[in-house]
């Protein structure tokens, strides 16, 4: 396993890949791994000759007051599930490395990032955006991997990487969930006993979306109140927003026509927990 700290490091072993004729894939993350990184990093693994996962708590998509400084940062652990799902290098680069001076220079994607997160979170895809750019252009990859579970930022990535050419490929792989239906996180381990008995329900109101479409439902409004009295079922779960939206646009519907995302954030004590799955009631 190869371990870069700096920019330099990690491009000379993309270009000694490169010249020994392997295509490139990168797993963005901010460590803390889990098995939804895991199977992100299978999935490069599958496509990919040579993987590289970076692992960097960029301080630039946190909010004033979110977890930036208590952000788990289990490095040695995430270095040895990077090797045993097949990795070959591991980016670990300090905040100093990446933004060595004050950042005057910015990636804003506008419109699909408004909704959803990005009504309560201001600067956060600006700075997921600026730091996805940075690590594409420093590790150079072919292919990048990010999950479903951010399924906004996938869809932001993804149109960023159209929308100023840049060349590679971005896959999304589906959400990986626990037992219970609860999607994996970095942040689930903040939740209390108590707190992880009750997370699934958001999972519950999102297969009560589905079992509506399914059932021939289509009024945005009257399945999002469906949603809504499922997650009534935990009081102590503060709702941020329930959405169905456009699943490319992420603008709102009246009604579920085509491939539609079917949005959930809430908090759980201190945890912020978001879920999604897509409905297509055209696919029925």
């Amino acid at each position: 396993m190869q371990i870069a700290k700096t920019i330099a490091e990690i491009r000379a072993f993309v270009a000694e890949a490169r010249a020994g004729g392997k295509t490139v894939g990168l797993v963005p993350t901010m460590g803390a791994l889990h098995v939804g990184h895991a199977s992100l990093i299978d999935a490069a693994a599958g496509r990919c000759d040579y993987v590289v996962v970076s692992i960097f708590v960029n301080p630039t998509q946190f909010c004033p007051g979110e977890d930036f400084e208590r952000y788990p940062r289990p490095f040695e652990k995430d270095v040895r599930l990077c090797e045993e799902h097949g990795a070959q290098a591991v980016f670990a680069p300090s905040p100093a490395e990446m933004y060595p001076r004050e950042n005057l220079s910015w990636v804003t994607v506008e419109k699909l990032t408004a909704p959803l997160c990005g009504l309560s979170r201001p600067g956060h895809f600006r700075g997921v955006t600026t730091v996805c750019t940075k690590l594409f252009n420093i590790v150079g990859a072919d292919v990048a991997f990010f999950g479903q579970k951010d399924a906004q930022q996938a869809t932001v990535i993804r149109r960023m990487a159209a929308d100023l050419n840049m060349p590679l490929e971005i896959v999304v792989c589906p959400t990986v969930r626990e037992p219970d239906g609860l999607a994996v996180s970095s942040r689930n381990r903040y939740l209390s006993p108590q707190e992880r008995k009750q997370a699934p329900v958001i999972y519950r109101a999102l297969r009560r979306c589905a079992e509506l479409v399914d059932a021939g439902r289509c009024d945005t409004a009257g399945i999002i109140e469906q949603m809504e009295s499922v997650l009534q079922e935990v009081p102590a779960l503060e709702v941020e927003y329930v959405s169905l939206v456009d699943a490319e646009s992420l603008e709102p519907v009246d009604r579920v026509d085509g491939r539609v995302l079917a949005a959930i954030a809430g908090r759980l004590g201190s945890t912020r927990l978001i879920d999604n799955i897509v409905v297509d009631r055209a696919a029925k």
